[in-house]
């Protein structure tokens, strides 16, 4: 197999499903190349929150232009469901963050998001019989909740198909350079021709960019998640929640389990085809000690299941976005285990960047590559501290 296309797409996860998208809809053709299955990879094992809670003002636009996307599914992309489900979001912060958590709700107001600094008695009245001793502010976003994953990123793709792009799964891909640009990628079913070649492939983002000689801060991120069965009579409306204070965050599922996570506890290095560890007897106490410290009637809940997952994570937990080295060559990975809420809003960015020469939607030049070299991290100017430890 030989053929051509306007750009290649190497990862078939939720940010190269949605670029693909956002491409085939302006009418490029586009090949989508991905080692393994659609949603395989980080994906497939993320927590599907979607918010707009974050301390740096770039992620917050992202997740704001997309809310759209998942709040009007059909209308926007209309090929299956992301299924989203609104519970309304909250961010609990220690003590000694309250000033901080007031300054990025500021920051989001001005941005446009429905948002609102509430004290100890709202959270309250949101999350039932919560332990609320250590609050001293927190945040509230009304329109927030979580959405499905895998059903996202098929979505996206099949939209895309529908639009004229090529899928090709199992496919293990390399990029073309001749000269000082790209030619296309050669994989094992033969190569590609194009001028434009993007590299989402998530955990793999390094090895698809030493292709181009092009080195990337991106290394293999492993976390676990645990889904508890609710105890009886208790609801499971409740909204999502990112609890700092504990390290925990947690959100429903469905009508009878509560899916929680663990801040801390990470695994960071080491090859990204590795075997996948069980939930280790040390997380999984620090998972039930930290929902439990926030919400004492979960003691009575049940462990149902518990998997692993792996994203890309860069020094400073931020996404890397933009052309790097040959011309033709983007990356849209390092997104370090927060990317599936900004997907949509990446993917029309990545797509005006790569067709028109600049992105409107949201201005994504903070995150290039060259920050790294040139010692400029992205930090925020109230920051609570990097996510996963």
């Amino acid at each position: 197999m030989d053929e051509t296309a306007d750009v290649v797409v190497i990862g078939a996860g939720v940010q190269g499903a949605s670029l693909a998208f956002h491409l085939a809809r302006r009418g490029a053709r586009v090949t989508v190349v991905e080692r393994s299955a659609v949603a395989a990879g980080a994906t497939g094992r993320s927590s599907g929150f979607v918010r707009m809670h974050y301390d740096l003002e770039a992620e917050s636009r992202l997740a704001w232009a997309s809310l759209p996307y998942f709040r009007e599914w059909a209308e926007r992309v209309g090929d299956g469901s992301c299924d989203f489900v609104r519970t309304g979001f909250v961010q609990l912060v220690p003590p000694e963050m309250a000033d901080r958590l007031r300054a990025n709700v500021a920051m989001h107001r001005r941005i446009g998001i429905e948002t609102s600094v509430v004290g100890p008695d709202d959270v309250a009245r949101l999350i039932p019989d919560v332990v609320t001793d250590d609050i001293v502010a927190a945040a509230y976003e009304p329109q927030s909740g979580y959405a499905d994953p895998t059903a996202t990123a098929s979505g996206f793709l099949a939209a895309a198909r529908r639009r004229g792009a090529r899928y090709l799964a199992g496919t293990r891909a390399r990029v073309v350079v001749e000269g000082d640009r790209v030619a296309g990628a050669d994989t094992d079913r033969g190569r590609i021709a194009a001028p434009v070649v993007v590299d989402a492939a998530g955990a793999w983002a390094a090895e698809v960019a030493a292709t181009v000689g092009v080195e990337v801060p991106v290394e293999s991120w492993r976390h676990d998640t645990a889904f508890f069965g609710l105890p009886a009579g208790r609801d499971h409306r409740f909204p999502i929640v990112i609890d700092q204070a504990t390290e925990v965050y947690f959100r429903p599922e469905g009508r009878d389990l509560m899916l929680v996570g663990l801040e801390a506890g990470n695994v960071v290095g080491g090859s990204p085809d590795r075997p996948q560890e069980p939930l280790s007897p040390q997380n999984l106490d620090a998972m039930v000690d930290g929902v439990c410290a926030r919400l004492p009637w979960m003691a009575a809940g049940t462990l149902r299941t518990a998997h692993g997952g792996q994203d890309g994570i860069t020094p400073d937990q931020h996404a890397i976005l933009g052309p790097a080295g040959p011309e033709g060559f983007y990356l849209d990975c390092g997104h370090s285990g927060t990317g599936f809420k900004t997907a949509p809003a990446v993917g029309l960015a990545l797509t005006e960047l790569i067709l028109d020469g600049a992105a409107t939607t949201v201005d994504i030049s903070p995150f290039s590559l060259d920050r790294f070299a040139e010692g400029r991290p992205l930090t925020s100017d109230h920051p609570y501290g990097p996510l996963w430890r």
